[in-house]
This record gives C-alpha cells, structure tokens and sequence, in this order.
C-alpha cells in the first residue's frame, strides 16, 4: 500500500518532530569557537519531505527541488529500535531505503551536504513499515458449534489481530492481542470463512490472512468423542471386532468416552446382559452433596445415552458388523434397531440385513400339545406388529411401560432403555427418530406367557411431529398404533393426515397439567374412534393396574387384527416412503443374486446332492474306507500283504479317476465363481447361501427329527434309526457341503498330471478359501460325514494362508471337546465372539477351524500372530452310537484335535453327568497318546455347564478329587491299552490341577427361552475362563507353531490316527526336524571331545615315546609313576568333558526355539551317549597309553645298549685320529680308509650283541583268545584244543553248519541261514583285517592289547547280527580264523620291527657316517653348516612329518563332518540311498545291502578323495608352521641357556621340543658322534636349514596324492566317519536295514526306510520265491513270523516288541514311504533271486509303475527332506 506523509502537516497519522529541536547543528564541534558561516556558505534545509510509498520491507521518500541544488548532496539516517542504517544521494531524487523490518516505526533524519562539506539543519520525520499479515492460520479444534484456531505472530510491532468470522454475509468480527481465538454458537455442518489482519499502533491494518473450516455435524462431533469418526466412512468389520486385544481381556473401566464402543461391542459379543450399563466412572472428591447447591444435571450430564452408543456403533459398522450386533442383541433381549436414523441427512434406513440372521424358535398354543415348535428367520415371519410412539412431551414413560407390559410376573427385564436405567435420562443426542423393535415369542405355557400368539413390539424414539416418515413407516406397518401424549392439539394434522392401516390408540395422563378432555374427544371424532382407543391413565390408576389394561388391549388387536406383516415385506412400504433399505446395496443384491441362483435349483436335497456335489458323495465315503484299511489292514486275509495294498491302491486311482471323470456341476461353477468376486461382496454371497441352505435344510429336517425321536424310544429299530441317521446326514446341506465339493474336485485334480490343464485351471482354489479363512470364515478340517481329513487340500489352503500372512504366522491352537449338545459351539462363540453354527438340528459334523488375529499390544505375550480356534463334533452323539465303530471315531476326533492344540477345553454339562466317564475315557486316551508322542504334558481346562451356585467351586471339591481318581483309573487303564503302563496317574500325562483346572458355569438363559436372556453370569463365567486361557497360554512360555508346522501336525496326526495302534504309528516330520537337529549337535559336540582327546593322546605318547631321552622334560625316573600321572590326567580330562556335553545337552533342552520339547523324550539316551563316549573313550586312551609305555620299555634297553656301543666306537675312533697325527705325515684318504677299516672291524669284535628275543605273538594271542572265551564252558575249551591257531587262517573262511537239523532250521520266511552267517563272517574277517594291516603299516612293535581290541570288535559286531543265528562253534571258529591270520601277519611286524632295530644292524647302518665323520675331524673341516644339515634331515624332518600325519586324520574328519552328507546318520543314510538311486546298478545295490560295512567305507571313502582330490595342503600347513615356530623357538631358547657345548645345546633343543616331537634317538645319537662344530654357527646354520626343511616338506607334501596321505595317517578317517554315522550298527530283525538313531547308547533303535524282506535273503519254503513283505506293512497286519529269537514259533507281528523290545518299527508314515525299495525291487526282481538262489519275487503291478523320481521322492518323505 503506497502512502504519501507530509513532514509539515502534523494532521496526519505520522507523528510530526520539528526539524530544529532533536538535532545539534552538525557543522559546530563542541569546545570550539566557531565563527558564523558567511551567509554565502549558508546551505538550505531539505524542506518539506514526502512518502511516496511504504510496504513491508521498503520506503519510498521525495524532495522538493532546492534553487540551486547543484553540488548538494543529502545524507538520510534512518533507526528504529532494533536496527540503524545511513545512505547519501545526490540530492532532489526520489529515494527508496529498503532492507527494513515490517510493521515497524523507523525516525529518518535528512541532511543536506554542500560540496564544501557545509551542512543544512536536518530535517526528520516518522514512518510505519506495512504491516505483515498473519503466518499460517490453524484451526485446532472444530466441535458442531464451534471453531478454535490459531496463527503465528509476524514480524514487527503488532498491537492486535482483527479476527473474522464468515457464512453467507453473516460474519463476526472480534480484536485480540494474542495469536489466538474461539468462536462458539456457530451452526452445525457449515463452511465458515475465518480471516486474521494484524493492527499497529498507528491503527494500520495488514492484507488479511483467510482460512476456511467446517462446522462438524452433531454426528460427526458424537462420533469423535467417542473415538469412531474414522469408522464413519471405513466401517467397523468383524475382523477388526474379534481380535484379541488387550483391551478384551483386561477388567480396566472405561478411562474415557472414546473407550465406550469397544468396552460396549467387547461384553455385547460375550452376550452380556450388562453390556449397555457401560460408563466413564466420576470422580467426586466429596461423595456427600449440598441439598441446596445439588444439581442433578452434574451428575448424569456426562453419561451417554445407550441408545447413543449403539446408534453410532450401527452408523460406523459394516453389514456383517451390523448382523452380529442385531444377533447378539436379541439374545440378550435387547430391542434392535429397526429403522436406523442418521440426523445429518434425515434419512433413516430399515435395517433388514442386520436382522436377516436372527432365528427364533416358539410354542404357539396349536403345538403346545404335541410339544412342537416353529424355527423361523424373524424378518420372514409374519406377525402383527404393535408401535408405540409419542405426540409432543409425555410424563409417562412409553419404554419402561413397555418393558413391565413384555415381562412376566416371575422376571423382569429391561427390553428397551428407559429413564429410570443408567444412562437412559441422559439427552439423546443423536438416537431420535430411532425405530427399535423386540419380539415376544410364547413357550406354550399358559401360566407364563404374557401372549399366547407372538407378537412383534416397536418404539419410536423422540417426538412424531419431528419424524413424521418413521410414523407413516409405523402406521402403514402395524396392527396397531399407540400414541403417547400429554396435551393434544385440537386439530392434530399429523395423526388425522396420515394413511393409516393400523388401528390409533390414543395413550394419555390425566395428571398432567397440560392434559385437555376436549382436544382428545375432537382428535377422536376426527380419528372416527371408539372409547376402547382411548386410554386413559388416572390418579388412582397404578402402573401395574394400567399394564394390565394396555395388555388386554394389545391382545384384543392380536386375536382380531388381519394385520400381519414379515420384516422382509415392509421393505416395500420403506421404499415407497424413501426410507433406505440396507440390503440394497449392490454387494447384498448381487450376493443375494448368486446365492438364489444356486439354492433355487433345491428341489430334493438328497437328490441335489447326488447331481450337483458328486464328488463327496459315496465316493469320498469309499475312499476314506479304503484309505484306512490301507493302513489298518484288517480285511487282508490270507492275500499277500503288499499285493493287498497294491491293489487297494489302484482301487484308489478308479475312484479318483471316477470324480475327475465328473464335469463341474453348474452349482459348483456359480459357487466356485461366487467366491472368486470381490471383497465385500463374496462374503454377502457366503451369508446368503448360508442362511438360504438353512431355511431349506429347516424343513426337510423337522419332519426327519420327528420320526427319529420316535424311533429312538425303542433300541430296537437299530436298523430304521441308523437308515433315518443316514438320512438326516444326507438332508443337511450347508456351505460345508460346497467347500467340501471344491476340496474334493481339487483333490481329484492332485491325482492328474501337473501339466494337465484340467488341474492346472484349479491351482488358485486353495488361495480363495485362505482368504476366506482371514476374513473370518470358518475352514472344514474334519469331514464329519465321511470322518476323514482331506489332507491334499486343507495343506494346500493352509499354505497359501502362510504366504498371504508371512512371516506373521505363529499361531495357538484352543479346541473344545464333549458331548453332544452340551454348548461347545456356543461357549466358543461367546468366549471369541464368533460364528460357529448353532442352530437347531444343525449339530457340529467333524471339526471346524477359525482363525482370530492378535492384536500387537497382546502378540508380545502370547509370542503368536493368530488364535486358531477348533469347534468339534460332540463325543458320544447318539446318532454315532447307533452306528459301529462310534467309539474309535470319538477317539480319532479327539486325539487329532488334542494333538493340535495348545489348551484344550473338556466341556461337561451338568456336574457329575453320568457320560461324564466315556468321555473321559476318550480324553484321557487322547492325553496320553500326545504325551507319548510330542513328550510334552499337553494342557487342559474342564468346563461343568449349567452349575449356578456361587459356593459350586468349594461344593465340588469332594467331586473335583472323584474326578481326578476316576481320571488316574482311566489313565491306568487307557495305559494298559496302549501299552504305555508306566503311566499311572493323569497328573503323569497331562498339566492338571483339580483347583485350577475346573470351572464352573451357570447355565446359558436367565429364565425360560424363547423371551429369555443371556444369563449374565454365564457370560461372565466364560470371560473369566477366556482370561485364564489366554494367561496360560502366554505363560506356557512354549514356542508357538507357525501355520506351516501346525501343517505338519495335521499330517502326522492324521495318518498315526488311521492306524489301530497311535503312538507306534505316529510319526512327523517337525519330531523328525527336532531329532535331526538334536543329533547334529550331539554330533559336532562329540567330534569336538574327541578332536581334543586325540589331541591330548597324541601329546601324551609324545611324552611316554621321549621318556628318558634328552628330550624328556618330566623329569619321572619310573615309568609306571609317568604312566600313572597321565593316567589321572587324562581321567580329568575325560570328566570336564563329559561334563561339558552334558551342561550342552541341558542348555540346549532350556532354549524354547526348535520345538525341543518334542525330543525330550531322547534326552536321556543322549545323556547316557555322553556318558558312554567318555567310557569308551577311557578305555582306548588307556590301552593307547599302556601299549606306547610298553614299547618305549623295550626301546629303552635297546636304546641304552646302542648308546654304549656308540660310545666305545666314538672313543676308538678318537684314539684313531690322535694316533694319525702323531705320524706327522699327510696321509691319503685311502690310508684313513684303510686305519678306519681295521680299526672298526677290532672293535666290533670286541663289543658284545647279544642276540634280541623274538615273542611268539602265536602264544600270547592264543592266550587272549583263550581269556576272551573263558566264559563260555568247558565245551568252547575242547573247540580251541582241537585246532592250533598256526593252522587256523590259512584259507578263506568257510562256515559249515552243524548238523541236518540245524542246516533245515528257519527255512521258513527266513533267508538262507548258511549265506547269511557267512555273508556276517566275511564282514567281520575284512574289519579286523583292515585293523591289522593299520597297524602293520606303522611299522611299530606288537602289543597284546591290539589283539584284545580285535576280539572286542568281533564280540560287538557277533552281538549286532545276532539275529543272525549264529552258534558257538561260529564264534569260535571265525575267531581262531581271524586271529590266526592276526597272528601270523603280527609274528612278522614284530620280527621286522626287531631287524629294524638290532644293535648290530644299527651301528653297520651308521658306519659310513663314522667314516664321514672320521676324516672332517681329522682333516679339521669345519662341520657346522654339515652337522645342521644333518640334524635337520635326520633328527627334525622325520619328527615334523610324524607330528603332520597325526594332526591329519582329525582335521580331515573335521572338514568331511562340513558337508551336510556327514552331519547325521539319517542325512548320512539319505545321501548313501540318493547315490545308489542315480547310479541304479543292481551291482551297488546288492554290495550296499549284503556287505553294507564295506560298501559304506568304501563310498566314505570315495567322498574324501572326491573332496581332496585337487591336492590339498590347506590342513598340513598350520601343523608344519607350528614345527617350525617350536624348533625355531627352542633354538633361541637354548642360545640363551649358555649350554656348554654342542651336545648340550643340541640336548636343550629336544627338551624343549619333547612335548610334540618324537626325535629318533638312533638318529640323535649318530649325529652326536665326532661332533666339533661351533655351537654359535651351528645354531646359525640349524636356523637356515629349518627354513629349507619347511619348504621342502610343503613341496612334498602338494606332490602327495590323497591316497598316499591316507595311508601314513594314525586316525583312518574313513574309520572314524563311518563309526560316528553308522551308529549302534543294529540292523532291522526283518529286512536288515540299519538302525539311524542318535547317540550311542540309545534305548531304542530305528530306521526311516524299511526294505522287502526279499532283500533280506527271505523266501517262502514251498515256492522259494522272495518274500516281498516290508516290515512296516507286516507290523500292520495279522501276519506272523518265526525265527530263533522266537524260539522257532509262530509270532504276530503286531506283538514284534515281545521278540525284539529294543526296535521301533512304526507303519509307514504315508504309503508312498517304501516307493525307494520297492522300486529296486520291481527292476531287479530277477537278478535278487539268481543272487540269492531263490526264485523271482510275484511283484505287485503298483510296484512296476513306480519311476525314479517317485522312488526319490519317497526317499526324501521316509527321511524328512525338505
């Protein structure tokens, strides 16, 4: 804004400063006497100056022109408080001055300057900068009728803010000082313009700041109290509503009003009767009151309104929201919103939908006789309908009179809200024009009934005159009319306009001041009505006595009104009126549109189903019969057992092949096409087919219901109840029924080609029906009718469900099980608030799975993202009883759905109930076969229904303690039964405390239904039960299975059930996973002990091999007393590390990940492993000590011999040399040679070799062999003395059976017993000689422990084939072979070993060096450089090689146990079978099966040349630098020890060296001899050649080859591999396969894949063709075997642990297990039965269509790969 200010005229709003006064003349300087300027230096002033403009930043100033401005120029300072500035132009033009602060007042003072530096006076004047308007207007906080904002300060010196309010040229101006304003009484739902300009103190005014806001509505205002304001628009859904959250398991009040809706919806969805009581609690310091000051309004003015509160929660909600709150309400009987306003649009909706699920069941008095009922959807029913509704103000209250006119005299009940309920006199602020309705439905009993006909009750909410559409609505739809009033108006249009149907009953007080006898008569003639419309309530008339006249009226319209109308017809009417009807939007409509196209096609249900859901049909029957016989084997007969299969098998394939021969039915294809649409409106279709098959199902079952009653009073029409069972089954038709189609057609399709379109075109089923499961729809787990799981579709549809929730997938599991209709359902849908179906007739079938998400808030407890929740059919259901096999049905439902839960709930109505026992007899059988199997106590609550006494938990101790005896009865007997009788008490089975683990609920209706409520106990009952769950299950501090491993379970759980025998059938793969993990750490903390007892071993022989040499640094003179501390050493040792695996072993059994708990149960055999390693290692450490000091014994007496020999030789050849330097002669090499000859060949003579005694190792073994039968009688005596052992050994072995009678045994299903024990001789002979040929190769001296390690190793592999059936003269004779052959092949070690170190031989070998020697001394050659060398080739390089070869072996093993092939036995085992598969030559697989030890050494083998086979010197390298680094640092030591000589600085190398290299001491002391070097140079030199030893030696060793490394190892890794892996080397007693089990002294042996017996050598007598049993199948069946363990006598397989109590063979754990060997089988039938002299084997024709890839695929299912 430019503004122009005159400096002379003080009328202006700029203050006016003169000129002369505020300035000193700036030419005079003060103390100087200046004289006056002459009037010719005199400069004029500026004069009058002008603004030309000021805005925020800038100011524009003019001058007028001077009469000679030439050569003047003006100077302008300007300041105001803050800032200061000066500039000087030429003077009359315009100046601007910017870089100012707005809306601040700046002094500019001018002064003209002259050229000669004269100045004029200066002239000044005053300007406001523009003031900025204000920064950013918010507005914080909008109400309905009022608004409150604020805005930043700007810049400069503001005095005020002009603050206003807009809408449609009505504004509101208000002034403040501060940044802030509120403005009140505006109007609800507008647009409001707001405006800020900032004010100065010179009363300028800024450009203004606009802002706009809205106004909320009343409802938008209501809906943000309380918390709901986002759900306005983004409806509430069931998902939202059902988690579990903090707040729907904690007991906190209500904090504030945003709390109400969920404290509301949280105990309306446990159907509590007390849900609308909910309220923020007041805080009253003073709970006492003033009666004069007492305000009542301050004390209920804050409460809510119920109706509020459930209005809003209907506005915010979505159809399903709506439905289950209208559902939930009736049952509490409450009344439910018939017509729904929304008072910002003034339109109200009929709330159909939200009323479509209510069903109620009624007596009326024409079936009171026959005790029959009427079950109808409530909006279909046609009955009259009685409105209540209020003219103007009314004293009386309509709702509380309504309420005593619908309760009878034993009970009252609040139906609708009055004035007189908490909260009900609150001001409705957003529930007028409400329309609520309620029901009285009679029960047949006169005396209680308050009407024998039902009747529908409506009541309109707030004045007509203000809701006149919900009146017409009212009186187009009702019987009758009744009208409230207190005055009347004479005319009254609105009740004399209205079209009525229904009869006008006019209800007024007589006590009201307002009330007028001729208005009401006027309103009547107008009306036309009778006196008996008019109901008058007098002085004298009490409530009671006016209830009663209101009744007789109301039942008077009933019996004579024609007016009957359903709910569902109203919706007509609605739309005339333009009332909004919520089932027409277009998701329900096109929902309602599907659902109708399919169940309009439902003429005969039985026959529906026949045509339109083939599939599940008797075919699914069949194919469950058949796979459970498949499994149980119980009609096998006389048949071969895996022909049997085979052939039920390709029955299987017929029947899958029938349902895929099937084209989708057109039901099927709308259904299917149904669910595919999206979101919202698939879950519309779900409901209304639901409710329509209901309503279809409802009729056909009354009539069977009928006949089934009657037929049951006599237990004699067995057969006609089991033909109505059948039949009910078949009439109930439910979306169950389609889900299970859909199941059906894609396990059909799983049977196809992958490839195949048809199969192909169904892969996106599984996916539709997981996002179902999210959206809240229950999935079918359990087919009830045809008792079976489909396995191929519930695994595929859980999968998909973890993709599309991954990776929150953690889920617990809570089940419910007990008897039939004893509320299971209903206790679960109170407990979660879900929607398990409950209605009539329509008992659970099977079991059903809901999935609940947990909210964060609760998921850090619990550690889990969803709750699945598992409904159950009731146990002993007397439909089931009537049928066979209802008991082992009640048990396989139970033990699967126990099996999957975290907690199970035992739900048993009425205490003490006389089915109580059967079902805990079943409970208690599902209890122990999980604790068996998942060796965790699983966890369980018993619910007692209907018991409502307060003291009922201090009442039933006496019972609790019955129950837990009759529990421990149980438990006895159920452990019997399953053969588990170490079980004794139920506490032994399962976490159970009769104090904590009973509750007792009272009963579910408050009263007799159908009028009356929830019984609010009871849903307090059941929130109490709901919390402890929840606590337990956080505090179970169990990990949670993801959705993948509860996959699992199913699986496993499911196919041990099949079984007759659960717990020995019972496999999985997650028990599998646990086990496999366990034995990999087992594993690698085994090999780390024996990593480090080989270590400590190697080290100790080091020291016992330099014991009393230079290089022994004990400084022990005995042997014994070295032997024995090393001894005690080694025993601590073993004990920390004993300990230390067992600590391992404890930790890891404390983590929670891993499912651990399921291998408890192995914990003990792996404690007992550990305990045996450390035994076994003990033994072989003290044996390795032993036989290393026994050598050294004999070396040191050689050694001492050798020395002295040595030493007289040296001092010979000393003599020699000193005799050669007296002759003063040069003498030739030749003349030395010649001295030297003579004088060796004198002393040699002269020295005494006494000839070194040779052991007859024949004797010493025979002795041990003797000691080791000892035992045996005197009969293996007579055997031994027969036959010397220099005889035995000589041939291959032979193995000749004794005898006609012992050659014919066990001819019978057993294989060949002569081949067979000598298929286990040649085994056993290739072990020990492998042992032997070890030891040869060391080339070191017998000991007589390595015989006993030979016959030790004979008596463990005798004992693992002892099924074998083998006899002592066996035993005998294969031992005198092998330790013949032993013998003869030690005989000679011994001997070489005594050549290689004869004194005589020894002191030859040195010869040359002596003569070497001889000539440098005399020749005085200076030796150092030589004697290093010498020391270095001699003395440290075979040292070092010795120490690298022993370190080796381990880290060889160490790198092997790297690859997963070596991890564990069962992946071992896996990898050997997978090899032999891609190789599949009958050759490998015979040598695999028949010499198995060899087979696998050898593949054990080929894998680490495999390995290394690039040459490796990764491992040598660290072990040859820690040589070097030793030697070199023992040289320095030594340099330091200030040794005398040589010798002893050589001596003071080896001590230091003593614990890790074994110096030759044959070697040492050659290199003593003549020895002069230079200890200084020599250590110089030694250092140098060190060097080039490492060097040389790292050539060597990446020229060796693998094979080569092998044989100079002390640890035979192939060895060592195959004794971690192989195990125990127990070998199945039927088909040989060996045992897997982890640890080394497990209880129990086992092998994932079980062979044909025919691979086992069996063949039947008669026929001698191959048996083709597998085990697995043969423990299944009623067949038998006999074999000596039996004692040759027939024995059932199901009783094989009588025979063999140490194996575990469970059935397979699916039929495609044994796929691998029967595979081998089929292709090389032929060459088996040349091989085995036997004929081919009849091979099942399922058998020959296996293929490769199916045999590697059951590979990996027997063995758990993923």
């Amino acid at each position: 804004m430019a503004e122009s200010v005159s400096a002379m005229d003080s009328s202006d709003e700029e203050e006016y400063y003169d000129a002369s006064d505020p300035f000193p003349d700036p030419c005079c300087e003060e103390g100087k006497n200046t004289p006056a300027a002459p009037e010719s230096g005199h400069v004029p002033p500026p004069g009058e100056v002008i603004v030309l403009n000021s805005d925020q930043e800038t100011v524009s100033l003019g001058f007028p022109p001077a009469e000679n401005s030439a050569g003047f120029r003006l100077q302008l300072d300007y300041f105001c408080e803050t800032h200061s500035g000066s500039l000087t132009v030429d003077d009359s033009s315009p100046v601007k001055v910017d870089g100012l602060m707005p809306g601040t007042e700046y002094t500019f003072s001018i002064t003209r300057i002259a050229d000669n530096g004269n100045q004029s006076k200066a002239t000044s004047l005053s300007v406001f900068t523009e003031p900025s308007p204000p920064v950013q207007i918010t507005v914080d906080q909008v109400s309905s009728e009022s608004l409150s904002l604020h805005w930043d300060p700007p810049a400069g010196e503001v005095e005020s803010y002009i603050v206003t309010c807009c809408i449609e040229g009505d504004s509101v101006e208000e002034t403040t000082d501060t940044n802030k304003m509120t403005f009140s009484n505006l109007k609800p739902g507008e647009c409001y313009w707001l405006q800020v300009s900032t004010t100065l103190r010179n009363g300028r005014i800024s450009r203004p700041t606009v802002t706009s806001a809205n106004t909320k509505t009343h409802l938008e205002s209501f809906l943000e109290e309380l918390g709901l304001d986002h759900h306005y628009k983004e409806k509430l859904s069931l998902i939202t509503l059902l988690r579990i959250e903090e707040k729907t398991i904690t007991d906190e009040p209500a904090k504030c009003n945003s709390d109400l809706p969920w404290y509301f919806l949280k105990k309306l969805m446990m159907v509590n009767v007390t849900a609308r009581n909910v309220k923020c609690p007041i805080s009253h310091d003073d709970h006492t009151y003033d009666l004069d000051d007492l305000d009542e309004s301050s004390i209920s003015g804050d409460i809510l309104n119920p109706l509020d509160l459930s209005t809003a929660l209907f506005l915010c909600s979505d159809g399903f929201v709506q439905q289950e709150m209208a559902l939930k309400m009736s049952m509490c009987q409450f009344s439910v919103p018939l017509l729904l306003p929304n008072c910002d649009t003034k339109q109200c909706t009929l709330m159909l939908w939200a009323m479509r699920d209510i069903v109620k069941k009624y007596r009326p008095p024409s079936l009171s006789e026959s005790k029959g009922f009427i079950e109808e959807r409530i909006v279909v029913s046609e009955l009259p309908m009685i409105s209540f509704v209020r003219l103007g103000e009314c004293s009386l209250s309509k709702s509380e009179i309504l309420n005593k006119l619908l309760s009878n005299s034993q009970q009252y009940h609040d139906t609708f809200v009055h004035s007189n309920m908490e909260g009900g006199d609150s001001p409705r602020r957003i529930s007028n024009g409400l329309v609520e309705m309620t029901w009285y439905l009679p029960c047949g009993n006169e005396n209680m009934d308050v009407f024998s006909e039902p009747v529908a009750v409506a009541n309109l909410r707030g004045d007509i005159a203000s809701f006149e559409t919900q009146f017409a609505f009212l009186c187009q739809t009702s019987a009758a009319v009744f009208v409230f009033f207190d005055a009347l108006d004479s005319e009254c249009e609105l009740l004399t306009n209205q079209n009525h149907k229904a009869q006008i009953f006019l209800v007024g007080n007589r006590q009201n001041q307002g009330f007028s006898v001729d208005s009401v008569k006027k309103v009547k003639n107008k009306l036309v009505l009778t006196d008996s419309n008019i109901l008058l309530k007098t002085k004298h008339m009490n409530d009671a006595e006016f209830v009663n006249i209101l009744h007789k009226k109301i039942i008077n319209v009933i019996q004579n009104s024609k007016m009957k109308m359903g709910i569902e017809k109203m919706s007509d009417i609605a739309h005339e009126l333009g009332i909004w009807v919520d089932e027409y939007s277009p998701e329900c409509q096109n929902g309602k549109k599907n659902a109708d196209a399919i169940t309009a096609e439902i003429q005969d249900i039985l026959k529906y189903k026949e045509v339109q859901l083939p599939l599940q049909g008797q075919i699914w029957k069949d194919l469950t019969r058949l796979e459970k016989e498949e499994f149980r084997l119980r009609k096998v007969g006389s048949e071969n057992i895996e022909k049997y299969k085979s052939h039920l098998q390709q029955q299987k394939k017929q029947l899958r092949k029938k349902q895929n021969s099937h084209d989708m039915s057109k039901a099927m294809t709308c259904f299917i096409k149904a669910i595919s649409s999206p979101g919202i409106e698939r879950c519309y279709f779900l409901k209304w087919l639901r409710m329509n098959l209901d309503n279809v199902s409802r009729e056909k079952l009354c009539d069977l219901r009928e006949q089934y009653k009657e037929k049951c009073k006599n237990s004699e029409n067995k057969e006609e109840i089991k033909k109505i069972d059948q039949q009910l089954s078949n009439s109930s038709l439910g979306t169950e029924h389609f889900f299970r189609e859909m199941g059906q057609i894609y396990e059909a399709s799983l049977s196809l080609k992958k490839t195949d379109p048809a199969r192909q075109q169904l892969q996106h089923l599984p996916k539709l029906c997981a996002e179902l499961m999210l959206a809240g729809f229950p999935l079918e787990l359990v087919d009830g009718e045809a008792s079976n799981i489909p396995i191929g579709w519930v695994t595929d549809v859980l999968s998909q469900l973890n993709d599309l929730v991954s990776p929150k997938n953690k889920i617990l599991v809570v089940t419910v099980l007990g008897v039939q209709s004893t509320g299971k359902s209903t206790l679960l849908n109170t407990m979660f608030g879900v929607q398990f179906a409950v209605s009539s007739g329509r008992c659970t079938r099977g079991a059903f799975m809901l999935l609940i998400k947990i909210n964060e808030d609760v998921r850090k407890d619990l550690n889990c993202d969803f709750m699945v929740i598992i409904d159950t059919e009731g146990l002993k259901s007397p439909e089931l009883a009537q049928l066979d096999q209802s008991h082992e049905h009640d048990n396989e439902l139970a033990t699967l759905v126990v099996g999957l839960s975290d907690i199970t709930i035992i739900n048993v109505a009425m205490e003490n109930s006389t089915e109580m026992k059967d079902i805990l007899q079943i409970v208690v059988h599902a209890f122990l076969r999980m604790k068996e199997v998942s060796k965790k106590k699983p966890k369980c609550q018993f619910v007692h229904q209907n018991v409502s006494d307060v003291s009922a938990h201090d009442k039933n101790m006496r019972d609790r303690k019955l129950l837990l005896q009759q529990l421990n009865e149980m438990t006895k007997a159920a452990a019997k039964m399953e053969k588990k009788e170490e079980y004794s008490s139920f506490t032994d089975v399962m976490e159970y405390s009769p104090d904590t683990g009973n509750w007792y609920i009272p009963g579910l209706w408050n009263g007799n239904p159908p009028m009356a409520p929830v019984n609010a106990g009871y849903s307090e009952a059941v929130y109490e039960l709901k919390k402890n769950i929840i606590h337990i299950l956080g505090s179970c501090g169990s990990a949670a299975n993801n959705i993948l491993e509860f996959t699992e379970w199913i699986k496993s759980l499911w196919t041990a059930v099949k079984h007759e025998n659960f717990i020995f059938s019972f496999r999985n793969s997650l028990v599998a996973d646990a086990y496999m993990r366990l034995c990999t750490e087992f594993n690698k903390w085994e090999w780390d002990f024996k990593k480090e007892m080989y270590t400590w071993v190697t080290q100790a022989e080091t020291r016992i091999s330099n014991f009393g040499t230079p290089a022994d640094k004990s400084n022990i003179s005995d042997m014994r007393e070295l032997l024995m501390l090393l001894e005690n050493k080694v025993l601590t040792e073993l004990s920390k590390w004993e300990k230390k695996l067992l600590v391992n072993l404890d930790q890891y059994f404390k983590q929670t990940l891993g499912h651990v708990y399921l291998v408890e149960g192995y914990r003990q055999d792996f404690a007992n492993s550990a305990m045996s390693l450390r035994r076994e290692m003990e033994i072989s450490v003290k044996n390795k000590l032993t036989a290393a000091a026994e050598i050294r014994k004999g070396m040191a007496k050689l050694d001492k011999l050798k020395e002295k020999h040595t030493k007289k030789l040296e001092d010979r050849v000393c003599a020699l040399i000193e005799e050669c330097r007296k002759k003063k002669v040069q003498m030739t090499d030749k003349e030395l040679d010649k001295e030297f000859e003579k004088m060796w060949t004198k002393t040699v003579k002269e020295l005494s070799f006494t000839k070194m005694k040779v052991e007859d190792i024949f004797n010493s073994v025979s002795h041990r062999l003797r000691t080791n039968l000892s035992t045996k009688g005197s009969f293996v005596s007579d055997l031994l003395s027969q036959k010397s052992l220099k005889e035995c050994g000589q041939d291959s072995f032979k193995y000749k059976p004794q005898g006609t009678i012992e050659w014919l045994k066990s001819l019978f299903s057993a294989p060949s017993p002569t081949k067979a024990v000598q298929q286990t001789a040649v085994g056993i002979i290739k072990v020990c000689s492998q042992f032997v040929t070890d030891k040869v190769q060391r080339k070191g001296n017998y000991h007589e422990t390595y015989i006993d390690e030979i016959l030790n190793m004979i008596d463990e592999r005798l004992q693992d084939n002892h099924n074998v059936g083998t006899d002592i003269t066996f035993e005998v004779s294969l031992k005198q072979h092998i330790c013949g052959d032993a013998a003869k092949r030690f005989q000679k070690m011994h001997q070489d070993f005594l050549h290689e170190n004869d004194p005589y031989i020894c002191l030859n070998k040195n010869k040359e060096k002596f003569l070497a020697d001889f000539k440098d001394v005399f020749h005085n050659v200076d030796q150092c450089q030589k004697k290093a060398e010498e020391f270095t080739d001699r003395c440290l390089k075979p040292a070092v090689e010795h120490f690298v070869n022993r370190s080796l072996g381990p880290d060889i093993i160490g790198e092997m146990r790297t690859s997963e092939q070596f991890s564990t036995r069962m992946i071992f085992q896996y990898s050997v079978l997978l090899d032999l598969l891609s190789e599949d030559t009958f050759e490998k697989y015979q040598s695999f099966i028949s010499s198995y030890e060899n087979y696998v050494k050898g593949w054990i083998l080929n894998k680490i040349l495999e390995r290394f086979s690039n040459g490796f010197t990764v491992f040598e390298e660290p072990h040859l630098q820690s040589c070097v680094n030793s030697i070199n640092n023992a040289i320095q030591k030594a340099k330091t020890e200030k040794s005398g000589n040589l010798k002893s600085f050589v001596e003071d190398v080896c001590q230091e060296l003593g614990d890790k290299l074994v110096i030759s001491q044959d070697a040492l002391g050659a290199f003593m001899i003549l020895n002069k070097a230079d200890k200084e140079q020599f250590a110089h030199w030694l250092t140098e050649c060190v060097k080039e030893m490492a060097q040389t030696l790292r050539e060597k060793f990446k020229k060796t080859n693998i094979q080569t490394k092998l044989q100079s190892l002390h640890v035979n890794p192939q060895n060592e591999l195959f004794n971690t892996l192989i195990g125990c080397g127990e070998q199945c007693p039927f088909c040989k396969a060996p045992c897997e089990a982890g640890g080394r002294a497990h209880t129990e042996h086992f092998t994932s894949l079980h062979r044909p017996q025919a691979l086992g050598r069996r063949r039947w007598d008669r026929t001698q063709k191959l048996v083709i049993d597998i085990c697995s199948s043969s423990v299944n069946s009623d067949c038998r075997f006999l074999c000596s363990a039996s004692n040759d006598e027939w024995h059932p397989y199901k009783r094989y642990k009588e025979i063999y109590p140490d194996w575990n063979i469970p059935p397979d754990a699916s039929l495609q297990a044994s796929d691998y060997w029967k595979y081998v089988m089929a292709k090389f039938n032929d060459e088996f039965a040349a091989a085995y002299d036997a004929k081919s084997a009849d091979i099942p024709e399922a058998w020959k269509e296996i293929t490769p890839e199916q045999a590697e695929a059951s590979l990996k299912e027997s063995f758990h790969i993923k």
